[in-house]
């Protein structure tokens, strides 16, 4: 498919107009995605909001408000709820939006409650507001002890997940489904939510610290630590230089290559290692994973790779976006440019920014079950265009 030459300015003005369309006109969220999606999602809204916290605060702003107003209270077996958890979808009117095999609002998500906490010193980095903190801050902390006491049940400082509802979403993480196409066998721990865990940790903690309660912020920086030697003990691998997509039931990793990994790269919890961070950015980079267009989530070399599959072999702008954040972290800008320049290429071949889309023999294909608008799709692209 040849690309037109759009001019930035124009795809700028569209993601724009894509944002305006998603943010619900009642409540000020950023709904996921049309036609499917048109929803609140924990992990979405979170996501986007951390895309757009330079360009348009008010946007993070709102969502850590309703999802406060959300959080769990009770434990649920039926929606998932527990104390202190955030939600994974919401709407207003649930019987406007679709026939769901679980109630709204549904917790089962995974990494919807540390992705709040991180967006919540996001959020506060940019205010500074200390009257905002200090009315959400039992929020906060109502959130990491769900991570602490419910996210975290075998105590080895890991989140995991293991559905409660057996009408529910099998699979809790970004690449979630009641399905199971990843092969997992429950409680499983995924390695991209222990990078946001550690990022959660560390935004906590320096919150904690705002507010002068230096017994807590030492709890977490504890925690925090032991977390990221739990990280590095349990999910690299040795043989292939890279880390595994998760640890299920039996503990026994996973060998399949995905772009899990690369979310480590923003969190913090690769600091200090540099061979392992090399190694990440290699190996995404290597051709059965990069494109002309960005990162497979699933390497061509797995066995089970689809090109067309939602999430093994597909390509997702946000989750090459949040790679791209790893990689400026750590000074890798000419990877961070490729990324930049791929989605840029991907829109002016497809003529917007879909949720995913597909590569096949180095063409760009649309996979029709994509959303478009898609809210962390036109995030990603739209920050790719405004960083400076």
């Amino acid at each position: 498919m040849p690309k037109t030459r759009i001019a930035v300015k124009n795809i700028k003005q569209k993601l724009e107009e894509d944002i305006r369309t998603l943010r619900d006109p009642e409540f000020g969220y950023i709904r996921a995605g049309l036609p499917r999606f048109a929803a609140f999602f924990g992990r979405d809204s979170c996501i986007v909001s951390w895309q757009l916290v330079d360009y348009d605060v008010t946007i993070a702003r709102r969502t850590i408000e309703l999802l406060a107003e959300l959080q769990g209270k009770k434990i649920d077996n039926t929606s998932e709820e527990e104390p202190g958890k955030i939600v994974h979808e919401w709407h207003p009117n649930p019987s406007e939006y679709k026939s769901l095999q679980w109630p709204l609002p549904y917790y089962g998500s995974v990494d919807s409650t540390p992705l709040f906490v991180y967006l919540c010193g996001l959020y506060y980095e940019k205010s500074v507001d200390t009257e905002w903190l200090a009315k959400y801050w039992p929020h906060i902390e109502s959130a990491l002890e769900w991570c602490e006491k419910y996210g975290d049940v075998d105590g080895d400082a890991l989140l995991e997940y293991e559905r409660k509802n057996p009408a529910g979403l099998l699979h809790q993480g970004w690449k979630d489904s009641r399905m199971d196409h990843l092969g997992l066998k429950p409680p499983i721990e995924l390695i991209e939510v222990q990078g946001y865990y550690y990022a959660a940790l560390r935004e906590a903690a320096e919150l904690a610290l705002m507010l002068k309660n230096e017994l807590l912020e030492k709890k977490l920086r504890a925690r925090a630590e032991k977390l990221k030697e739990t990280v590095l003990r349990e999910f690299w691998l040795t043989k292939k230089n890279f880390f595994t997509i998760a640890l299920s039931e039996s503990k026994f990793p996973d060998e399949r290559i995905s772009s899990n990994p690369g979310h480590l790269l923003f969190s913090g919890v690769l600091d200090g290692e540099d061979d392992k961070i090399k190694a990440v950015v290699d190996r995404l980079f290597q051709k059965d994973m990069w494109t002309p267009y960005g990162i497979r989530t699933h390497a061509e070399s797995n066995p089970d790779f689809n090109s067309m599959s939602y999430h093994l072999g597909s390509i997702w702008p946000h989750d090459n976006w949040i790679i791209a954040q790893g990689l400026r972290k750590y000074g890798y800008d000419r990877e961070y440019e490729k990324i930049k320049r791929a989605l840029l290429d991907a829109y002016r071949a497809l003529g917007e920014i879909p949720e995913l889309y597909a590569v096949i023999g180095g063409e760009i294909e649309k996979i029709p079950v994509a959303c478009s608008p898609q809210a962390w799709a036109s995030g990603a692209l739209l920050n790719f265009i405004l960083e400076k």
